[in-house]
């Protein structure tokens, strides 16, 4: 007896050691996950880079390389009324709602799968009352009714040896992190649409006004016209051609106003109320400041600031961790189960002498034929790898080209704005000598309409201009990624990377 107690202690000792053993040597198979490494470019293009761009309604730019994107990088065009515009967005945006929202979802997922390293303890409780037939009972001619009570409870563990659930778990922390830098991409999107259709719709009013003057001395220019076709100094045909362009610049005050209004609306989608509801104030379009030092960030600092390329590697890294847990579906897997507690006839002697039960119970599980199934589930994990990779490099390629155009944008802007902006100091200054010399009896009154008429027209241009430089430069901070890791938090969500 006291050899077999001997040796009943000796085997479970052994079974421990099996199990500490297994645990402390288990590796996790599949590839470990290596981040993809920064481009080996130091350029956005085959051009020299720019420093700065030609001077523009007396104002340049200057692209400082290496220099840190500011978070709050909105506030530079020194517009209040914008930067409510932004924050309203920010507190209100079912979008941005819904990004968080996935974000938790994540995180809580992630905190179901660490429960997978813990051992699932359950207990049940079970009341029975049954009748047996003559034959299941022994020496007993008829059969009998009786009650049973059960109160058990169960412990199962998975000795992870080969590292499935470790892959699992690090599966689930990389969608976190991609769900983190989603909810960062939206961040980021929505502010610069903000920004870009506030510019929009304070560029739309001033062309509209502009237009509206422009089509009153159009006007005013008709009835001088008229005045000599009476006079018999002029033909009919010039009334007829000054009409035809009235109309065709009244014409374009419908698509501007309608522009405007749908400007108004998108605003109203992105701050997260009805168009009934909003209420942004009037902007002058040149009550904006030209941010004039921008931050130029070198590409390998790129691919760690941007949300999408940082999505993109997050994927990547799902895909990997997939691959091992794929690897280790081709491996035995091992489990122990405990079952204990007490069992009898009624409640009160439940507890009693003779009432208590134990299992243990491990066991190991090994794939031997699946009809190639697991191997090419394993091959279909290393091909959605292959598919996530090379989305990564469409990613950072896209981001590329997006910084490269944006800057040459802003080149090519201040290019468009400066001709602009001489045509209209040009016309102003013709129209001023007109004025004068109408004034001294030496040229028409219809010549000084028609040198307005031009002047508005070079003001209309200049506007475009202008509107299309400044939202050009909302688009460099948004394809430099926004800034969001220089603040300590968006939305309550931690910013490092």
């Amino acid at each position: 007896m006291t050899n077999s107690l001997h040796g009943g202690s000796l085997l479970r000792g052994r079974g421990v050691f099996l199990v500490a053993a297994l645990s402390l040597v288990g590796c996790a198979v599949g590839p470990d996950f290596v981040r993809p490494g920064p481009p080996g470019t130091d350029r956005y293009s085959t051009e020299k880079a720019i420093v700065d761009t030609i001077s523009a309604a007396g104002t340049a730019q200057h692209f400082t390389p290496g220099a840190a994107v500011p978070a709050d990088w909105w506030k530079l065009f020194g517009s209040p009324t914008l930067d409510a515009a932004v924050q309203q967005a920010l507190s209100k945006s079912p979008t941005l709602e819904a990004a968080q929202a996935s974000l938790r979802e994540s995180q809580d997922n992630l905190r179901a799968g660490d429960g997978l390293f813990y051992p699932q303890l359950d207990a049940s409780l079970v009341a029975e009352r049954a009748h047996s037939a003559a034959s299941q009972r022994s020496g007993t001619a008829t059969g009998s009714v009786f009650d049973v009570v059960t109160l058990s409870g169960t412990v199962g563990y998975t000795i992870d040896v080969f590292g499935g659930e470790r892959r699992t778990v690090e599966g689930l922390q990389a969608q976190v992190d991609n769900q983190r830098y989603l909810f960062k991409a939206a961040f980021l999107a929505l502010t610069g649409n903000v920004a870009e259709t506030f510019i929009a719709r304070s560029a739309y009013r001033a062309q509209l006004q502009a237009t509206r003057e422009l089509i009153a001395l159009e006007r005013e220019q008709l009835q001088a016209i008229e005045a000599q076709v009476r006079a018999g100094t002029s033909p009919y045909a010039n009334v007829l051609s000054q009409r035809s362009l009235i109309a065709a610049n009244e014409a374009s005050l419908a698509p501007l106003q309608q522009k405007a209004s749908q400007a108004a609306h998108l605003l109203a989608l992105l701050q997260g109320v009805a168009p009934s509801d909003a209420s942004s104030p009037d902007v002058e379009l040149g009550s904006l400041t030209l941010p004039t030092n921008l931050p130029l960030s070198l590409p390998s600092e790129l691919v760690r600031q941007r949300p999408d390329i940082l999505s993109a590697e997050a994927q990547l890294h799902v895909a990997s961790a997939n691959i091992g847990v794929a690897t280790a579906a081709l491996f035995p897997s091992f489990t122990l189960d405990a079952t204990f507690g007490n069992a009898s006839s009624g409640a009160r002697n439940l507890l009693g002498a003779g009432t208590g039960f134990w299992s243990l119970a491990p066991s190991i599980l090994a794939p031997i034929f699946h009809g190639g199934s697991l191997r090419a589930q394993r091959q279909a994990a290393v091909d959605a790898y292959d598919v996530q990779r090379a989305d990564y490099r469409q990613t950072v390629l896209a981001a590329l080209v997006q910084v490269a155009d944006t800057l040459k944008a802003l080149e090519f802007d201040a290019q468009a704005l400066h001709a602009q902006d001489e045509a209209r100091s040009a016309a102003s200054e013709a129209l001023g000598l007109l004025q004068a010399n109408y004034h001294a009896g030496l040229v028409a009154y219809v010549d000084v309409l028609a040198a307005d008429v031009q002047y508005h027209q070079a003001v209309i241009g200049d506007l475009q201009a202008v509107a299309l430089r400044q939202q050009d430069t909302v688009a460099l901070f948004v394809a430099l990624g926004g800034g969001w890791w220089s603040a300590p938090s968006f939305g309550g969500v931690a910013s490092a990377p």
